[in-house]
């Protein structure tokens, strides 16, 4: 008997050294449906940054990694940084129209990137707000008239809503506009709704459009009728309406000044929430590239209720979007990942960092927080898998990886590991994208890009459980572990090269020109644009400009932010030698760019 218990306690004892892990390693569509149920159930809003459900997503994200044994870095596995979620008028906006008294939110409201302060001054109705001198259109609206110190009245958008190719696309929107009207001096800028626009005579909802950068002048929306008895009380004879018709039949600038001062208090206030990534490490055994490390992501984050300013392709409708492929999905290969990792440990050559960001929707926050404040040597990160919308493969096994000319040898390695799968393969080359690898491509990191495509559910209430294929996924996922073991193994590092930079455009915006830079789209910074990426052989580079310069201003005028900078790309012409004004290290420096 003695003998029989002692043999019990050894067995007893080896199972217990060897730890076998307590949850089911293997990768199971099963498992994917699991995750993706609970961070796209209702009970969690549409886990919008700074929310409740934003919370529980990630407690649920690390209690996985901590559930697989991985090492949980930051504070406790969160990386918290604060993110602006919304923006409001503050209760001492206030304006006078002459002897009027108007009511916030009833007669006007502020834009959520207008300059706070106070301007007393007199007006100028300027038609549209354009000035365009392109071949094929010209047009300007402050021909002989002088707004300096005074506010400039607008008509919003253009006068060709009905032609979906209007050359006036690139410059109907509202920051453009203020950009010209700051550019001719004014102290600040009304907007009004003509009848094409808004029959009813509402007001713009007032909602934050994902950037910090203030326009240096107060910006309001005022509605038609308030403005019509301003008119009035200054002797104006026409209507608004009146003078939309006219503007839009005769395709003439009709722009004059309005003898009646308008005072106006303005307070913007951004909220702020706080936000987390959540980030573990699976640290590897074995001695050799022991100090190197693999990134595998995903954003856990999406679109809250909708609405106004979210991203949501239904604006008007306020509903959970449960974000079930976009991006519960990705999270789920993440989480199913670091599980099947974290039961191969022991053969392991390179420690690999599982991470879900935050904000991912509000412009990239989360992974541009992490690698301006990474948690390890961003020299020690030798690639990134990101995974974005991967759970709807369908019949055509169509799957897209993007990021395979950032490394010499991507493409020799994506496709001989794709040889024993039934994907339709799709490639891109180019490092940047509308996800968050592109800030780890803007640090000279490689990168992988997973995705099955975009559908019609897209930022929509209908991105929903009931339309994933969980095990379609998990073939992705099977793909994607051969790929990360091979990355964590192989002897020698991947060799970044550039791939792109190609930065998106807005609006359909076309430009003559490029500098050659890739913007920070997602950048804090508030007093110019921060340069990601300076492409060789163009322009920006051949005249000096530098990774991490903040341009503040091109030939004299400035630039605030990613709006202002497309704004003045569109005046300038190829062949032009231009000004650009840079802070660098906080000194002031001027290039001279040749375009």
């Amino acid at each position: 008997m003695r003998n029989y218990i002692a043999f019990l306690l050894i067995v007893m004892t080896f199972a217990a050294c060897t730890n076998p892990p307590k949850y089911n390693a293997e990768i199971t569509a099963d498992e994917i449906a699991e995750h993706i149920n609970y961070l796209a159930s209702d009970s969690l809003a549409g886990r919008k940054p700074g929310t409740a459900g934003d919370s529980l997503a990630a407690s649920y994200i690390r209690n996985k990694f901590s559930e697989f044994g991985l090492k949980l870095m930051g504070q406790n596995g969160y990386q918290y940084f604060d993110a602006v979620t919304n923006a409001h008028a503050g209760e001492s906006c206030s304006i006078h129209l002459g002897t009027t008294e108007l009511k916030l939110n009833e007669d006007f409201v502020p834009y959520s990137f207008s300059e706070n302060g106070e301007v007393k001054a007199e007006a100028v109705f300027v038609g549209y707000g354009f000035d365009i001198d392109e071949d094929s259109l010209k047009w300007n609206d402050y021909t002989g008239v002088d707004v300096n110190g005074k506010w400039a009245i607008m008509l919003r958008e253009d006068p060709e809503l009905d032609i979906s190719n209007s050359k006036f696309i690139p410059y109907s929107d509202e920051r453009t506009k203020v950009l010209a009207a700051k550019d001719h001096g004014a102290a600040g800028v009304i907007f009004v709704s003509g009848v094409a626009v808004d029959k009813n005579d509402g007001l713009i909802k007032i909602f934050y459009d994902k950037s910090r950068g203030r326009t240096g002048v107060p910006v309001v929306n005022i509605k038609r009728s308030v403005l019509n008895e301003y008119f009035k009380q200054a002797g104006i004879p026409s209507t608004l309406e009146e003078l939309e018709n006219e503007i839009n039949e005769k395709r003439t600038v009709n722009s004059f000044f309005v003898p009646l001062e308008m005072d106006a208090n303005i307070e913007v206030i951004q909220d702020e929430a706080r936000t987390q990534n959540v980030v573990a490490v699976l640290e590897s055994t074995k001695s050799e590239h022991s100090s190197d490390f693999i990134v595998v992501g995903a954003h856990y984050d999406h679109l809250g209720m909708g609405g106004p300013g979210s991203g949501s392709r239904m604006p008007d409708t306020t509903a959970v979007h449960n974000g079930a492929d976009d991006n519960a999905s990705g999270v789920a290969g993440v989480i199913e990942l670091a599980g099947k990792l974290a039961s191969i440990r022991n053969e392991l050559k390179r420690n690999i960092i599982f991470v879900a960001f935050s904000g991912e929707e509000m412009g990239l926050l989360g992974s541009k927080y992490f690698v301006d404040n990474p948690l390890v040597d961003l020299k020690q990160i030798k690639a990134m898998i990101n995974f974005d919308m991967i759970g709807r493969l369908d019949s055509t096994k169509s799957l897209m990886i993007g990021g395979t000319g950032t490394a010499i040898e991507t493409d020799t390695l994506i496709k001989s590991l794709a040889e024993k799968y039934p994907f339709k393969m799709k490639y891109a080359t180019e490092g940047v994208g509308a996800s968050d690898h592109s800030s780890f491509y803007g640090k000279d990191i490689p990168v992988f890009f997973f995705t099955t495509g975009a559908h019609s559910d897209y930022h929509t209430p209908n991105d929903d459980c009931e339309f994933i294929n969980p095990e379609g996924e998990k073939e992705v996922l099977d793909f994607a572990k051969d790929l990360l073991v091979n990355l964590a193994n192989r002897d020698v590092n991947l060799t970044f090269q550039e791939a792109g930079p190609k930065t998106p455009s807005r609006h359909g915006a076309r430009y003559k020109v490029t500098l050659g830079i890739m913007p920070d789209f997602a950048s804090q910074e508030t007093r110019g644009l921060r340069v990601d990426m300076v492409t060789p052989g163009k322009p920006a580079q051949n005249a000096g400009m530098l990774k991490g310069d903040i341009i503040t201003a091109i030939n004299g005028m400035t630039v605030g932010d990613i709006y202002e900078y497309m704004g003045r790309l569109k005046k300038l012409e190829a062949g032009q030698i231009i000004t650009v004004d840079v802070l660098r290290d906080d000194k002031k420096v001027v290039l001279l760019v040749q375009l």
